[in-house]
C-alpha cells in the first residue's frame, strides 16, 4: 500500500462489507465517490458528517497548515449545498512541535473555522514520539439541514452537464511551490513562484458550492469535492457514485499556464492531481449558462468539460477527435512528486 488514499478494491474488500451494526436512520454510509456521510434525524432533518486528516507541513507553515485542515474538510461539507457547523478535531502532534508554534497552529484553525461559521466542540490532543508525517490527526465536520435539500455526489443523472470550477491542480501545484520555492523560483521564474502562492488561498470550494445551491434554484444536481486523482479522479468517483457514464472534452479541461509549468516540473499531470478548491458539479443543462454567469459575477471560473451519459456508455476521453477509456488512478502522483524531490534535497 502506497502513499494516499487506499484504492477503490481495498476500500471494497478491507472496509466496506465491515461497518458495524446496520442502522436503517443511515441514508449515506462510506462509499467511493461520496463525500459525506447522512443520518436522518427526526422532523425532517438530516445529519451530514465528514472526516480528513489535518495537514501539519513544516515547510508550507503553519498558517498554510492550519487552512488545509479547515478548509479540505468544509470544502468535502460544501458538496452538500451547505456550509459546515460543527467541528471534532484529533491532533497527534510531532514531539518536536513547540508550544509557541502549536499556539500559533491552533490560533489560525480557530481563526479559520470561526470564520465559516464552525464551532469546535471537542475532540483530542497529545504528542506522538516518532510522529514525523505531514498528517498530524483527524477531524470531523458536520452539519444539519432539511434532508430534502442534502445533496450527494451519487445524485448525478444521465445528461447532466459536468461543470469544474477553478483549474486543475490548484493546491498541488501551489504547495510543491512552497514547499521548494528555491527550485520554482530558479527553473521557472519568481512570478511564477509568486503567483503559485497566491493561488493557494483559492483552495476553498465552500464560496461556490453555496452559490451554485442557494442562488441559482435547481442547478446543481449533485456535486463532488476535488482531492486525490484531480479533476479527472473527481469526475470518475462521481459517475461510479451516481451510476453514470461520462464524457470529457479534454480541451475543455481548465489548466492554467503557471499551474502546468509547476506540474511539469514535479512531473505530475494536472488533470490526475490533487486540486482542492475546484468543485466538480451535476448541472441542469437548462440552468448552467445562469450558473457560469452568476460564478463569474464572483470572480470564480466555471467551466463546462463534459456531460453525463449512460453507464453502458462507459466512461470516455475526447482527445483530438479521438475517444479513449477515461484512465483513473488510485494513487496520485503529487505525494511521489512532493517526498522524491524533498530526498533529492530540492529546497
Amino acid at each position: 500500500m502506497g502513499s494516499g488514499k487506499i484504492s477503490n478494491q481495498q476500500f471494497e474488500a478491507i472496509i466496506l462489507k465491515k461497518t458495524g451494526r446496520m442502522r436503517s436512520e443511515v441514508h449515506c454510509g462510506p462509499g467511493f465517490g461520496v463525500d459525506v456521510s447522512v443520518v436522518n434525524l427526526p422532523n425532517g432533518l438530516s445529519l451530514a458528517m465528514t472526516s480528513d486528516p489535518l495537514s501539519l507541513i513544516p515547510s508550507l507553515g503553519l498558517q498554510e497548515s492550519a487552512w488545509l485542515s479547515v478548509h479540505l474538510m468544509a470544502n468535502d461539507m460544501a458538496t452538500t449545498g451547505f456550509a459546515p457547523m460543527y467541528a471534532q478535531m484529533v491532533l497527534n502532534l510531532p514531539t518536536s512541535l513547540s508550544e509557541k508554534d502549536f499556539q500559533t497552529y491552533w490560533d489560525f484553525v480557530h481563526q479559520y473555522c470561526n470564520a465559516i461559521g464552525v464551532s469546535i466542540t471537542g475532540g483530542h490532543t497529545g504528542r506522538i514520539e516518532g510522529q514525523n508525517s505531514t498528517v498530524a490527526g483527524g477531524g470531523t465536520m458536520l452539519l444539519t439541514a432539511a434532508s430534502k435539500d442534502i445533496l450527494l455526489s451519487s445524485y448525478a443523472e444521465q445528461d447532466n452537464l459536468i461543470m469544474v470550477t477553478k483549474e486543475c491542480a490548484i493546491s498541488s501545484s501551489a504547495i510543491l511551490a512552497m514547499s521548494f520555492p528555491q527550485t520554482v523560483k530558479n527553473k521557472l521564474g519568481k512570478e511564477s513562484y509568486e503567483q503559485a502562492c497566491k493561488s493557494f488561498y483559492q483552495t476553498s470550494s465552500l464560496p461556490e458550492a453555496l452559490i451554485a445551491k442557494q442562488d441559482v434554484d435547481g442547478a446543481v444536481r449533485a456535486m463532488h469535492d476535488v482531492t486525490e486523482g484531480g479533476v479527472l479522479g473527481a469526475v470518475y468517483e462521481m459517475a461510479i457514485a451516481s451510476g453514470n457514464g461520462v464524457e470529457i472534452d479534454n480541451n475543455a479541461i481548465p489548466i492554467g499556464e503557471n499551474i502546468k509549468g509547476i506540474c511539469d516540473l514535479f512531473g505530475i499531470d494536472p488533470r490526475f492531481s490533487i486540486g482542492a478548491g475546484s468543485m466538480v458539479m451535476a448541472v441542469e443543462k437548462s440552468r448552467s449558462a445562469a450558473l457560469v454567469q452568476k460564478l463569474a459575477g464572483q470572480n470564480i471560473q466555471a467551466s463546462i468539460i463534459g456531460k453525463f451519459t449512460s453507464k453502458e456508455s462507459g466512461y470516455k476521453l475526447i482527445e483530438n477527435e479521438q475517444s479513449t477509456e477515461l484512465p483513473y488512478h488510485p494513487t496520485d502522483a503529487y505525494w511521489n512528486a512532493f517526498f522524491t524531490s524533498q530526498n533529492k534535497a530540492w529546497k
